[in-house]
């Protein structure tokens, strides 16, 4: 069971990283999103 959980950690790490991630909750922070994504 901890490696399914080390993988899927690992997964959500590499995923991240690579900018897959989107914040659903568009502008749930009060900082400018473009489409989700947050605008630098």
């Amino acid at each position: 069971m901890e490696i399914a959980a080390l993988v899927f950690f690992v997964l959500l790490l590499i995923a991240s990283v690579a900018g897959l991630t989107v914040d659903s909750r568009d502008s749930a922070d009060w900082k400018p999103s473009a489409d989700g994504r947050r605008a630098a």
